[in-house]
Formats: structure tokens, sequence, C-alpha cells
């Protein structure tokens, strides 16, 4: 079940609710409550260079296939 945060129209009163979505649909059909939506939080999906993150058998690999690329292609692979 999600949680909601939800605002008591007659008191002005904000909770953070544990809800089926059928029982937040009925809180708000009564007109007692609504839903209020606050600012979604900051995440972090990456930080730094994903190359230095790796473990040395990758960048093997990476070296492997950067050397029999050849010349003759676009070489761009960062090792």
């Amino acid at each position: 079940m999600p949680t909601y945060d939800m605002k008591n129209t007659k008191t002005g009163e904000i909770k953070e609710m544990f809800l089926k979505i059928s029982e937040k649909e009925a809180m708000i059909k009564s007109g007692e409550w609504e839903q209020v939506f606050t600012a979604a939080p900051d995440l972090v999906t990456h930080t730094g260079n994903m190359i230095n993150k790796t473990s040395g058998d990758w960048k093997d690999l990476l070296k492997k296939i950067k050397k029999s690329a050849g010349t003759r292609v676009a070489n761009t692979i960062k090792v």
C-alpha cells in the first residue's frame, strides 16, 4: 500500500496516511479529505566517472577491444 499526504479540508491538517487506493478515493469522494502533493525528494543516481568505479578485469577487456578494433574504425573507447 502506498503512502499519501492527505489534507483535511475542514481543519487544514495534513497527515501522511498509509492507504489502499480505494480507501484514498473514498476519502476524497467524501469531500472531507484531499490529496496534496509535496516536492519529490532529490535523488542522486550517478556521480563521478563510471570507468573509475569498475573492476580491473573490465578495464582489461576494454583495452583488448580497443587494441583489436584497428585503425580504420573510429576508436573512441576510453580506457
